[in-house]
């Protein structure tokens, strides 16, 4: 029974996640704008891979791959919105206001 409940709630943040993440690709494509491309794409990026990796760990359980996922969590933690913000920090400095970047469709 209670294994049920742990793959349901796997299941869910697995799901949660990949439709975050194809809410922020859709977004990333969508969006006037640098900055706020930026924006959907760093949340985006955070957000999915919390619940995919969380509900990896929670299929894993508590063994050696679970301790490598939150090892990988942490770092994504970290590493993600630092990426974000040093986008952004050298589209300002480089007074980029991003209105002319464009994304042509095939």
């Amino acid at each position: 029974m209670m294994e049920q409940v742990i793959d349901i709630i796997s299941w869910i943040c697995l799901l949660g996640g990949a439709l975050v993440v194809l809410i922020g690709g859709i977004g990333l494509v969508r969006f006037p704008d640098l900055f706020t491309r930026i924006h959907a794409a760093s949340l985006a990026d955070s957000g999915g891979a919390i619940l995919v990796i969380v509900g990896c760990m929670l299929q894993a359980g508590l063994t050696l791959a679970g301790v490598k996922l939150a090892a990988i969590l942490l770092f994504l933690l970290f590493t993600s919105p630092t990426a974000g913000y040093a986008l952004a920090h050298s589209a300002i400095t480089a007074k980029d206001d991003g209105l002319d970047v464009d994304i042509e469709s095939d």
